[in-house]
């Protein structure tokens, strides 16, 4: 697949008198020339200039990044890196298939939760910033499909305490949910998981039926402390006597509010059971 400069500059926001410049003064990048003699770009170059972007963008000079690039190409990267280039690669040509595949032969070399922590789940967090809405959507689509492939993969044991996920009503972003099912569920615990934009009746329904004994909610979407007040107010009532426990970087700045709103919060996976354990040791000496 061959790119012209337009959408090369498009898509690694580098302009096209910048990549004219830099080819000209450094050599770089070096594309081929079509029959009509248009400069046209391969996918190599296309992630090349993105990682030169990148570096510049993290303190070192147009000449300096550009050495850096050339001294360590892309296939010369470490396994994971390699694998997280060539997947931003084809995700900024739109090449779908090949973006899952790279996540297939990542899956294939990793055990599941550093593939999880340290593949998939940065993938998702950089991505807002790296690609528009289009490419954006279709890369998180390509990402939650594994993990919610992993989370159903698991073995549910059938005991162990019930804990049913949501994100929030309005909160399309269930990525680090569908990663937290999967932790907690290779710790034992039973999963119900409810998804994104989830409003608190629903999670009534589901507390009623699966009677949890604890609620977490993933918070990405931003939001005013009143706002989030009233949605983690409605959710503490809708789900008593269950313990709810909110994350997520939607949260991580309003911690008062969670607490007033009579709701706690956990950072990790980690500080979430053990902040259960430490709520039922106290319920249990009570």
């Amino acid at each position: 697949m061959t790119l012209r400069i337009r959408t090369i500059a498009r898509l690694t926001g580098i302009r096209e008198a910048t990549l004219r410049a830099w080819e000209r003064r450094y050599g770089f990048p070096r594309p081929h020339r079509n029959e009509s003699n248009y400069r046209v770009y391969g996918r190599d170059e296309v992630e090349d200039i993105r990682r030169v972007a990148k570096l510049i963008t993290e303190g070192l000079s147009v000449s300096e990044a550009i050495a850096q690039v050339r001294t360590m190409p892309v296939g010369e990267l470490p396994v994971r890196e390699r694998l997280v280039e060539r997947f931003w690669s084809a995700v900024m040509v739109m090449d779908g298939d090949e973006a899952d595949r790279v996540l297939g032969e990542a899956r294939a070399a990793m055990e599941v939760e550093p593939y999880v922590d340290t593949l998939l789940m940065p993938l998702l967090r950089e991505m807002g910033q790296r690609l528009d809405i289009a490419r954006e959507h279709l890369a998180s689509a390509l990402i939650r499909q594994r993990l919610r492939a992993l989370l159903l993969a698991e073995d549910e044991r059938p005991e162990g305490p019930r804990v049913v996920l949501a994100c929030p009503e309005r909160d399309m972003h269930e990525g680090g949910l569908l990663a937290l099912g999967l932790h907690l569920k290779r710790k034992g615990w039973r999963v119900t998981l409810l998804g994104a934009d989830t409003p608190a009746e629903a999670l009534r329904a589901a507390c009623v039926q699966v009677k949890p004994d604890l609620v977490a909610l993933s918070s990405v979407r931003r939001r005013e402390p009143e706002e989030l007040r009233q949605v983690l107010q409605a959710t503490v009532e809708a789900c008593a006597p269950a313990l709810v426990v909110v994350g997520g970087p939607g949260a991580r700045e309003h911690l008062k509010t969670i607490f007033s709103a009579g709701a706690w919060y956990a950072e990790s996976t980690e500080e979430l059971v053990a902040l259960w354990e430490q709520v039922r040791g106290a319920s249990n000496r009570t």
